[in-house]
This record gives C-alpha cells, structure tokens and sequence, in this order.
C-alpha cells in the first residue's frame, strides 16, 4: 500500500519525504502547509487529498488533531518549535516503531507481518454487525483501568467523581461535553488493548492499521442551570453517495444507562441511508432533517465496554437525567488510506 504523496502542486512546500530531526516523514510539510493556509498563500480547502495522511501523523506522534492545529497556528513561530513542543507534550519519548510503520506506510515499503486477519468477533456478531452497523466489545477494558482513567480526567479538570457540586466548574480543556486530553500513559494503553485492534483488524478486513489520538468525554448531569450541549445526531463523515466504509469508536468508562448521557446512534441505517438520501426533496439538507425520527436508539453499556459503529450511521450524545456523569474515551483504528470524498455534503 503506498499512501497518494502531493508534491506537484505547491511547490513552495516541503515533499512528504523531507525530514526534521523527529525522523518523521510529512511533519515539515504539515505544518508549513497550515501555515501557508493561514497566511492565505494556498487556499483553506487546497490538498484536502492529505486529509488522512495528516490525521494519522499526528496519531503516530500522539497529537490531537485540534491540539495540534492550535499549537501551530498560535504558539509555533518555527518548524523546530514545532518538533520541540512534540517533545514536551510526549515527556520526551516518541514510539521510534510507530514512526518507522507510519514513513513505510506513507513511502510504500511497508511489508505486513505474515498472520492472518484475527476473527475475534464471531458468526452472530458479524450478522448483527451486518444489521445494525454496529458492535459492543464487552469488557475489552479492564474495570481497574478505566477507574484509572476516570481519575486522570478528574485531576485534570479538577472535580470529584462522587462530588456534584464540583462537576460543573469550568475549565479551558472542556468543550462542550469534550474534553481536550490527549496524552498519558493510561490513555494510550486504553487505545492499543489488543481485543480491540483485532476487531479493527477484523472489520476492516486488512491489518495495517492505526490507532488514532483522541479526547476523552464527561457528560454529568443536567440541572436546571446546565442543560445538555450536544453533540445530537449527526454524521462526521461527506454524505456525497456512496458513502464508503468507515469506522468509529468509543469506550464506556463507568457503567452507563440508557438515560445517562448514552452514545446513541440510529441501527441499520448504514443499509437505508443511500435511498434515504436519493428519497428527500429537491435541495435538501440531510444533515438538517429530524434524524430522531429514524429510530434513534441510545446504548447502555458497562465500564470497559467499547462500541465500534458504521460511519453512515447518525449518531452523538444524549441528554445525562441521571444521577451520575458518563466518562467515555474516544479512539479508532483505520488504515492510512481510506477513501474520503472530496466534496463535503
């Protein structure tokens, strides 16, 4: 597999295969090309093509995708200021293996271990797979790791898990329900449990694949002062036809009801979405039409429970009317390469 390199338009951008002193390929050019789009030297949608390829540098080098833009765009006067904060958020050590994979990867000289693919999800889950275009891992986590992982995210925010009156003081990394919080050791062991690659692996039926760096998530409860901000129903994902096969995920971190702020998608739609599309009236806004109406179904799951869904399928957040906050962490695994849309629908 050789991941599309863009060195024929832009000239002025470093190739790909130029290196710092990471050792990491496409780095220089990533942040030269945000901050040629800022500057308005290339247009904000030039080289979408590299969408994928700049998503998963920065998985390789434990980044979050917002994190990282806003260090570039705010903080960086410099490449080497760049590399430097890198560094500095990762305590100094980078996984050398993630890099290697991720340049032979992206250069075309990656030679996949000869093994088959794993079949960890068995004949039944497959067909409720194939049906509902969706899939519970059960107890894929350890309970103890996710309570250390519950811990981690209320020092860093600063609340007491069992304490209310504290859940709802402020804090710069929390966005709506999303909080920014990237790197630690526990979060990264969380995304490299191997039950979970190997349904990755499984569903995606190729196995160089990588895992991405994403948030964690607290949803406490609404009062009559903090009402639920969303993310409702939504795609994240072009809804220009046919939309190709795409995964997402995420972990339970706590046991969570179906009134606590559950994920909640809308089953099967994966199987419906494209006639549905074609079905709605001339000028139409999918992403504006009433996706509750399709038969939205939120998933109580327990603590070290991960749930992997279809893109195609509307899905987000719901309102938290228990007594207890939902604390969820974000990953996936996709290879380097999937097929993106170009034009957003």
């Amino acid at each position: 597999m050789n991941a599309a390199i863009t060195t024929e338009t832009y000239s002025f951008l470093p190739p790909s295969s130029e290196l710092g002193k990471l050792g990491t390929m496409h780095l220089k050019r990533y942040w030269y090309k945000l901050k040629a789009k800022s500057n308005g030297k290339i247009p904000p949608d030039a080289l979408n093509e590299e969408w994928m390829t700049d998503v998963t540098l920065l998985s390789t080098l434990g980044l979050g995708l917002e994190q990282a833009i806003k260090h570039v765009l705010m903080e960086s006067e410099s490449f080497e200021q760049f590399e430097n904060w890198i560094l500095q958020v990762n305590n100094g050590e980078l996984s050398e293996d993630r890099i290697q994979t991720f340049n032979a990867q992206l250069s075309g000289t990656h030679e996949l271990p000869d093994s088959d693919i794993p079949e960890v999800l068995s004949k039944e889950d497959m067909a409720f797979w194939d049906e509902n275009g969706y899939i519970i891992l059960r107890n894929a986590v350890p309970v103890e790791d996710c309570d250390n992982t519950i811990a981690l995210m209320c020092e860093h925010l600063g609340i007491k898990r069992h304490d209310p009156e504290t859940w709802y003081t402020h804090h710069p990394d929390r966005q709506g329900i999303m909080v920014q919080l990237f790197q630690h050791p526990q979060l990264q062991k969380n995304r490299e449990t191997p039950i979970i690659r190997m349904a990755f692996e499984q569903l995606w039926g190729r196995k160089d694949i990588l895992v991405n760096t994403d948030r964690v998530g607290f949803n406490p409860p609404e009062t009559p002062t903090y009402l639920f901000p969303g993310p409702k129903l939504h795609w994240d994902v072009s809804l220009e036809l046919p939309i190709p096969f795409g995964l997402q995920g995420i972990l339970y971190l706590s046991d969570t009801a179906e009134n606590q702020g559950a994920f909640t998608l809308v089953p099967g739609f994966q199987n419906r979405i494209e006639q549905w599309i074609k079905d709605l009236p001339p000028g139409a806004n999918p992403r504006t039409e009433d996706m509750y109406a399709l038969g939205h179904k939120p998933i109580a799951a327990n603590a070290g429970d991960f749930i992997i869904w279809h893109q195609a399928l509307p899905h987000g957040s719901s309102p938290n009317t228990a007594k207890v906050p939902r604390f969820v962490q974000y990953f996936v695994y996709q290879p380097i390469d999937p097929e993106i849309k170009k034009t957003w629908i």
